[in-house]
């Protein structure tokens, strides 16, 4: 699993696409897919905050930050465009970021409301896609090992663009 600026790194070109697709006008926005405790998809829309020193997602109380609590998996796929012909989509897993300079100071940096019941989770990268109408996909894998969900197998090795 890869921090954002391990992906930024790994790949800058598809890292810059998918920033790109979740800031298309300064303002982040996408849909967070989360593991309901029966197993099932839960999905919201999200401002996901991408940094230079990583991905976040301020989460109020709700079904979805349980959800991070307990099965840190999610999804995040980028709103779509004007065309609505392309696409970008991140998988990983959330975890509550706990040192609390680092929350107060991404908290005033994006204006998060102090008198919000929220927590900040960083979103760690396994996959990230990016699609356009008429072209490939270019997908890559972190490094590693990645849980394979069963009957299903990776479409390429770890660390390697599609």
């Amino acid at each position: 699993m890869a921090t954002w600026s391990q992906f930024v790194t790994a790949v800058p070109h598809l890292a810059s696409q998918v920033r790109g697709f979740f800031e298309p006008v300064g303002q982040s926005l996408g849909y967070l897919a989360t593991v309901r405790p029966d197993g099932g998809p839960r999905v919201h829309p999200v401002m996901p905050l991408v940094t230079d020193e990583g991905l976040f997602c301020f989460v109020v109380r709700s079904p979805k930050r349980r959800d991070l609590e307990r099965d840190g998996r999610y999804a995040l796929h980028a709103l779509p465009g004007e065309s609505g012909d392309h696409e970008a989509y991140l998988a990983g897993t959330a975890a509550a970021v706990t040192d609390l300079r680092r929350v107060d100071r991404l908290a005033r940096v994006f204006r998060a409301a102090p008198d919000r019941d929220w927590m900040l989770f960083e979103l760690r990268v396994d996959v990230a896609m990016v699609g356009r109408a008429g072209l490939a996909y270019e997908i890559w894998h972190s490094p590693g090992p990645l849980p394979q969900p069963r009957g299903l197998a990776c479409t390429s090795p770890p660390g390697q663009v599609q």
